[in-house]
């Protein structure tokens, strides 16, 4: 896994920074049980991902309920991956309902899902103080020509996906803002450095717009991407399961480098950052 900084570790020493702000990407089931993997290993390690304001796109959203509600991987997303359709299914309806079985009717007012409306295809951000968590991640997830898109409050979505991969330009303010982006760096190589690079730009937006904010970047590193060389691979439980397992192994390297920033209390006070030149594994 790969952490992306701008600032050099001095200068974030020096900054007291007392909010976190989440981005959470795209990317299957697969990108559901990477951003799990990585977020449950955080917060194990101290870090508050519940209680942080957060923006999920498609599998994204689903990690941002579940970090939210403290729902594990292994307790529920994990027994329900081959209910996750793997092939076209026009069924109206069909994500609402697995989503269900994971989240009810809770809802989580600090949470916010990218979604694409019908039929233009404009990004919207649903928020979660509005509607259930089962319908914003069936929202944000319906993949066009793959499943039905979902309807919120009488309109039409589809999966935020086309537009942005994380939309982590619409983050919410905050001194920190950390996005975990599972189809960036090595995965699907061409591809994903395409989409690193529009995530960057995106992130770079955020930063014009809240320019003393500071951005961590979190993606897989060459081992988690091996697991997927084809987009229908995201989708699949086996490959889902070890993404899983070497992200959470992964994420001590993360929490390492907090530690060392700001000590053995600062990521229980959720005060990351950065974008830009070094990777961490």
């Amino acid at each position: 896994m790969s952490v992306v900084r701008t600032e050099e570790l001095d200068d974030v020493v020096a900054t007291t920074l007392p909010t976190l702000a989440c981005a959470y990407g795209g990317g299957g089931l697969f990108g559901i049980a990477y951003l799990l993997g990585v977020g449950e290993a955080l917060v194990d390690g101290g870090v508050a991902l519940g209680e942080a304001s957060s923006i999920g796109t498609s599998a994204g959203s689903w990690a941002a309920g579940a970090l939210a509600l403290g729902i594990r991987w292994h307790d529920a997303i994990d027994l329900i991956g081959d209910d996750i359709p793997r092939l076209p299914d026009p069924r109206a309806g069909r994500l609402q309902r697995i989503a269900s079985e994971i989240f009810g009717t809770a809802r989580v007012p600090t949470m916010r899902a990218v979604v694409c409306s019908l039929p233009r295809l404009q990004r919207v951000v649903l928020h979660g103080a509005d509607h259930d968590v089962a319908d914003l991640v069936a929202a944000s997830s319906a993949v066009p020509g793959m499943l039905a898109p979902h309807k919120v409050g009488g309109r039409r979505y589809v999966d935020g996906g086309v537009r942005s991969m994380a939309s982590a330009d619409l983050a919410d303010p905050a001194s920190n803002l950390l996005v975990m982006a599972p189809i960036a760096g090595p995965m699907f190589g061409p591809a994903g450095r395409l989409a690193e690079r529009v995530l960057r730009r995106e992130m770079r937006d955020w930063r014009q717009r809240h320019p003393d904010g500071h951005l961590w970047l979190i993606r897989p590193n060459r081992s988690i991407a091996e697991l997927a060389g084809r987009p229908d691979q995201l989708f699949e439980p086996d490959r889902a399961r070890r993404a899983y397992d070497l992200a959470y192994a992964q994420a001590a390297g993360i929490l390492e480098r907090w530690t060392d920033a700001y000590g053995p209390d600062g990521p229980s006070s959720t005060r990351p950052d950065a974008t830009g030149a070094t990777d961490a594994a």
